[in-house]
């Protein structure tokens, strides 16, 4: 029965009782351990990437105009409040690293910081990729809901690599910069 305020609390509660079946129950567990099983999955075969791939920016890493060298993650997303505060797997396999500190200002550590937040971008592209399956198995509301599991997330995460790699490379220098400073 709709009130003069919307719908009245015993047709949300079957709205409710009618999303929570046992069937739709079984089907988010299925899709957690999808995604808990995919996301290991991901992070192993990027762990497995030698760095010597990973060292360059390509297509796909390459910091766009629009980044600004990272200040529009600052301005727009205001990232230094909420970065810190997420999780980081860096060193979850054997011989993993952690991005928590860049671990020395010379070239070297930095460029293998910068290696390192292209790794964590690519596994995060990787996991992502995976949301338009969960539509062959799921309900289309549910895949939805999958769907936006997946950019909520692995896009702040893809934001934190892209933020710090485009800070980094302003600060690594040049060949011709080192010979000559």
């Amino acid at each position: 029965m709709e009130g003069p305020f919307g719908p009245s609390a015993a047709a949300e509660s079957t709205v409710v009782s009618s999303l929570a079946t046992r069937r739709n129950l079984v089907l988010v567990l299925i899709d957690a351990g999808v995604w808990a099983t995919w996301s290991a999955v991901c992070g192993y075969i990027a762990h497995r990437i030698p760095a010597f791939r990973l060292a360059r920016d390509g297509r796909l890493f390459r910091i766009r105009g629009f980044e600004a060298c990272g200040r529009f993650y600052e301005r727009w997303l205001r990232i230094k409040r909420w970065k810190d505060r997420l999780p980081e797997a860096g060193a979850l396999f054997r011989g993993g690293v952690s991005k928590r500190g860049v671990g020395g200002a010379d070239r070297a550590s930095l460029q293998c910081f910068a290696t390192e937040t292209r790794r964590a971008e690519l596994t995060h592209w990787l996991i992502l990729a995976a949301s338009p399956w969960f539509f062959l198995w799921n309900p289309w509301w549910l895949g939805l809901a999958m769907l936006g599991y997946g950019i909520v997330a692995n896009v702040p995460c893809l934001a934190i690599q892209r933020y710090n790699r485009a800070r980094l490379l302003r600060m690594i220098p040049r060949p011709s910069q080192a010979r000559t400073g």
